[in-house]
Formats: C-alpha cells, structure tokens, sequence
C-alpha cells in the first residue's frame, strides 16, 4: 500500500478551544487541540504538543530530536550512536526494542501518543489501546516524498513546521549537489546486506535503493527480486555482475555488534569485481542504513556516505 501524502495524511484539525476566541491561535497551537491522521493501518486523533510520546521508528525519532522534541519512551538498546546520548537521560523511559514492545512500561508511562513503523506494526492494536498510535512508513516508489511528509507531520505536531522546511530544503540542495556529481558517472554499484556468510542484494525501489532511486547511480542489475530480505545471491553472482561499486551493510555489526573479518567478506570471487580491483568496496554505516532510514539524519548522512565513495 503506497505511504499517503501529507496532504492525506493530515485530514483535519480538530479545535477544542475556539479560535475566534483565541487571538494566539494563530501563532501557537494550544494544548487540548486534535490533528486527525488516516494512516495505512487505522486513523486516530492525534494530541498537538503531546508530552509523553513514545517513539519506535528511529527515523522519527531522529527527526525528532533534531526538532528539539524530547521523547518519553524509546527503544534505548536499539539506538544507533548519533542518538546515544537519549540513553543517558534519565527521564527518558527504555520500552522494549524496535520489534518487541513492552506493553507494560508503556501502560506505565501512560503515553499521549505512540508512533511506529513496520517492525512494529504487528502490535498496532495492542498499543493503540494504551495510546493514539501513528504508523509511519517510507514508501519505496517515492522515498523523498514520503520521508518529506513524515517530516512535516511530525513538526505539525509540535509546530514546528517552518524549522522543519528549513531542514528539508537544505537535504534537498545536498540530494541536488549529489545528482550533479552521479550525473554522467558511467560506473554502477551493487548493494549487498552480509548476514553470517550470506549475502542479499537489493536494487531500485527496494529497502536499500536510495543511491540509485534518489541520487541516480546506475545499478550492476537491474532485475532484483524486490522485498524486506532481498534476492538472496552468490558469491558467483557478485563477481559476474561485476560492480564498478559494491555497498556493503554489514548485519552482524547490528545484531553482535562486531564488524565481520573483511577478509570473510572480500573473498576470492568477490576480489575479481571491478569494485574491488580499484579499492570501490564501501562498507555502509548499518546503523544508518539498516536500522534508522527516513528520518532528517539518517538521510543527510546517507548522501554523505554514497557521496564519499564515488
């Protein structure tokens, strides 16, 4: 199902206090008043300025945070290093993982708003009875549209929108800058997520596809199996696909917190790519591209990362 556009998601304002009445209505939103959401798994009345709001998608919790919003609750275990310093505040409540919530310290905090994403969508109700809960995806037909209109929902929610344009319109002179660069590059790359001698490849439109999506890099195939897990290959599949650059997401570095011996990594085939034979292996930072994704930071480091390695 395609992520809705904000100009769906956000359906109405619900005003519990009149604004004729209300002469600040106009340059503050007041506590008490309601933005009506359709999102692809149900439709809530979200509060405005919630107070306790409990986050499990990283993206938004990122953006979050680079709004100046503090969370109630968080996946804490599961934050990559550039939220780290969300575990050390004390006020800030560990509730369970990215894929297991712990319902009972979320009842705890009595939250006024839930947000979650895929991983999580499975508890969708069990959580929309302790709070509003706001699903939020990327759609990966359209990642900027989509990360653009979770964006600005949640600054809608805490008004502040107009600090979240400014943000939005500087990726989007990076993502431009880096178009320009892609733009006549020849060379095509290949991203693989490594899983304990394994490897998935993901091409266009899939979970990873970003450099070849949004900032135009030609893909080494341009038939993958689209989904979650990707097409599971070869190492003889890598070498006759034969990248000019190959993305390495190291999935051990998530789940052991150990990045893999390189050399397990870079074996005999995968040394008569054209990506290795002029130094073009690039390990991705898996905490970005793995566990966050969607959010202000994780995209702006994203074209940091591809932008480095070409």
């Amino acid at each position: 199902m395609k992520h809705l556009s904000i100009k769906s998601l956000i359906i109405a304002v619900v005003v519990l206090v009149s604004a004729c009445n209300n002469p600040k209505n106009n340059e503050q939103k007041e506590a008490g008043e309601t933005i009506h959401i359709e999102h692809n798994l149900g439709v809530i009345d979200a509060p405005l300025n919630p107070e306790k709001v409990v986050v499990f998608d990283i993206g938004a919790l990122e953006t979050l945070t680079e709004l100046g919003v503090t969370v109630a609750g968080a996946p804490l275990d599961n934050l990559p290093h550039h939220l780290s310093q969300l575990k050390d505040d004390e006020n800030i409540v560990d509730v369970g993982t990215v894929k297991k919530a712990n319902l009972e310290k979320i009842n705890a905090l009595n939250p006024d708003l839930i947000i979650i994403s895929g991983r999580l969508q499975d508890s969708y109700k069990e959580l929309s009875k302790i709070a509003p809960t706001l699903f939020i995806e990327i759609d990966r037909d359209d990642y900027m549209g989509s990360y653009k209109s979770n964006t600005l929902l949640l600054a809608e929610l805490y008004n502040k929108e107009a600090e979240a344009q400014e943000k939005l319109d500087e990726i989007d002179q990076d993502v431009q800058k880096a178009k320009e660069t892609v733009e006549g590059n020849a060379n095509k790359g290949l991203v693989v997520l490594y899983n304990n001698g394994k490897f998935s490849a993901y091409g266009a439109a899939s979970r990873f596809g970003f450099m070849h999506d949004v900032l135009g890099l030609d893909a080494a195939v341009e038939d993958l199996e689209v989904s979650t897990h990707g097409q599971r290959v070869s190492n003889e599949f890598i070498m006759n696909a034969n990248p000019d650059y190959l993305f390495i997401i190291d999935r051990n570095m998530i789940v052991n917190k150990q990045a893999t011996n390189k050399k397990e990594i870079e074996n005999a085939l995968i040394q008569k790519t054209n990506a290795y034979k002029n130094g073009k292996i690039i390990y991705l930072n898996p905490e970005i591209w793995y566990i966050s994704q969607g959010g202000l930071t994780s995209t702006r480091e994203m074209i940091k990362e591809i932008l480095a390695a070409i």
